[in-house]
C-alpha cells in the first residue's frame, strides 16, 4: 500500500528508533501541515475581514443610494405635481385673458358701432349745413345781384368816370352791406 510505513522488527517488536523517527516525521509534517493550515485560516479570516468591511461599506453604499432614490423619487413627484400646478395656473390664466380679451374685443366693437353712427350722423349733419349754406349762398348772391343791379343804375347816373380801382372798392362796400344786411336777416 502507497504511503504506508514498514518499520523494522526488533526483539521484542518494532525498532523504537525507526518508529521514532517515523513519530517525529509525522509531527514535523502535521506541524509543517498545520501551519500552512493556520497560515491558510489567517489568510481567509484577512480575507473575510477585508470582504466584511467590503461588504459594509456597499451595504452603506446600498442602503445611501436606496435612501437617494428615495429623495429623487420624492423630489421628481414634488416637481411633478409643481409643473402641473404651474400648468393649471397657466392654463387658467390664458382663459382669463381670453375672456378679457373677448369682453374688451366687444366693447371695441360696440365702439366702433357707436362711432360709425356718430360718423353718420356727422355727415349727414354737415351735409344737411352745406347745404344749407349752398342755399344761404344763393340767397346772398340773389341779394347782392339785385343790389348791384339797382346800385348800377344809380351809379351809371352818377358817373361813368370812376376808376377800376374805385369800381373794386365801390364792390368791396357794396358787397360788405349786403353781408351785414343778409346777416341780421338770417339771425331774426
Amino acid at each position: 500500500m502507497a504511503g504506508e510505513k514498514r518499520f523494522g522488527t526488533a526483539l521484542f517488536g518494532f525498532k523504537k528508533t525507526d518508529v521514532n523517527s517515523y513519530i517525529e516525521k509525522i509531527l514535523r509534517e502535521f506541524d509543517d501541515k498545520l501551519k500552512e493550515k493556520d497560515n491558510e485560516i489567517s489568510a481567509l479570516k484577512n480575507q473575510c475581514r477585508e470582504l466584511r468591511i467590503k461588504y459594509e461599506d456597499i451595504a452603506r453604499k446600498a442602503e445611501q443610494i436606496s435612501s437617494d432614490r428615495a429623495k429623487i423619487a420624492d423630489v421628481l413627484i414634488k416637481a411633478q405635481e409643481k409643473a402641473e400646478m404651474i400648468l393649471q395656473e397657466a392654463k387658467e390664466k390664458a382663459i382669463e385673458e381670453r375672456k378679457k380679451l373677448s369682453e374688451l374685443t366687444e366693447q371695441e366693437k360696440e365702439k366702433l358701432v357707436d362711432m360709425k353712427r356718430e360718423i353718420k350722423a356727422l355727415k349727414q349733419e354737415i351735409t344737411k349745413t352745406l347745404k344749407k349754406y349752398e342755399f344761404d349762398l344763393e340767397k346772398v348772391v340773389e341779394f347782392a345781384s339785385e343790389n348791384i343791379e339797382s346800385m348800377e343804375g344809380l351809379s351809371e347816373d352818377d358817373s361813368n368816370d370812376d376808376t377800376p380801382e374805385e369800381e373794386d372798392e365801390i364792390s368791396d362796400v357794396i358787397l360788405e352791406e349786403i353781408m351785414e344786411e343778409y346777416a341780421s336777416k338770417s339771425n331774426t
